[in-house]
């Protein structure tokens, strides 16, 4: 009786598991399947290429022009510039607590990284616009400091928990016998730490950087306040920029609904998410192409 009753369970929890696993995929693909349907309407007025390398975002002009490139230059170029601060300072940053750091020093990091990941994004874009920002104009004598970089470094900012956290973990979780081999030949702790855990652990910190890359380009409200909000093609950091998710932020509460430009925010929103299941996907393959790697 035993026996069947615990059989009887085994099999309910896995048809409870299995169907909110496929309740995910079924939002999922929902959410895809809505800003699809509404992008059809869109390009019925509007040739797609001309939506994607248009130079000129003005939906509000006297001749609208839907043009996104200036968009999706200005989303890459502030999500690009956050991850170079980020992912050099994450990385580091998990491998000093991870193999260097004193428990002492190890017990206050910790927390204090974890209370940065709680700091609510317009709080972070509030102190971009008045500590962060005239720092950059001053440095490269700007009329303002609301541009890409201060995005950027806002970005990193808000990207470097999730980081170092995973990182730190993957690092963590690297064997003993990893390291004690390496030391047993002579290497040094920083030549074990290069040579051996960092590659050992490639799968958990690639994992990590793309999680930072997703979270940067999702984040709205930091670089609505932070960078500008100029819809023109950037060519340096120190130019203002209107990314994306910004642009749907903005003009969604008062585009007129079902026009032109209401089903356009729906169009930059399926390249968004398009773009976000790129970054997803190549992550997946390195990460799937190192684990083949260390199991050779």
């Amino acid at each position: 009786m035993k026996y069947r009753t615990r059989l009887s369970l085994d099999i309910l929890f896995k048809v409870v598991f299995k169907g909110t696993g496929l309740l995910v995929l079924a939002l999922l693909g929902g959410i895809l399947a809505m800003l699809v349907y509404n992008s059809f309407s869109f390009f019925m007025d509007v040739k797609p290429l001309d939506f994607i390398t248009g130079m000129e975002w003005s939906p509000t002009a006297a001749i609208p022009k839907y043009g996104m490139l200036p968009l999706v230059m200005s989303t890459t170029i502030v999500t690009f510039g956050a991850m170079l601060i980020a992912i050099p300072l994450g990385i580091g940053t998990a491998a000093y607590i991870a193999e260097y750091a004193s428990p002492r020093v190890k017990n206050l990091l910790k927390p204090a990284i974890e209370m940065l990941a709680a700091v609510p994004s317009v709080v972070i874009g509030f102190l971009g616009i008045v500590v962060v920002s005239p720092g950059i104009a001053n440095l490269a004598d700007l009329s303002n400091g609301l541009n890409a970089l201060n995005g950027a470094i806002l970005l990193a900012v808000m990207a470097l928990p999730t980081i170092i956290t995973i990182a730190e973990d993957a690092i963590h979780a690297v064997p003993k016998t990893y390291k004690e081999a390496s030391y047993a030949v002579g290497a040094t702790k920083w030549q074990t730490l290069r040579k051996v855990i960092i590659p050992a652990a490639a799968p958990g910190i690639i994992a990590a950087i793309m999680l930072g890359v997703g979270r940067a380009i999702g984040e709205t409200m930091t670089v609505l306040m932070a960078t500008g909000n100029a819809s023109i093609l950037p060519t340096s950091m120190f130019d203002s920029v209107k990314t994306m998710t910004a642009t749907i932020a903005i003009e969604m509460g008062e585009v007129p609904y079902q026009t032109t430009h209401y089903f356009a925010l729906y169009a930059i929103a399926t390249v968004l998410f398009l773009m976000t299941l790129a970054a997803n996907m190549l992550g997946e393959y390195f990460i799937n192409r190192f684990r083949k790697y260390h199991a050779v």
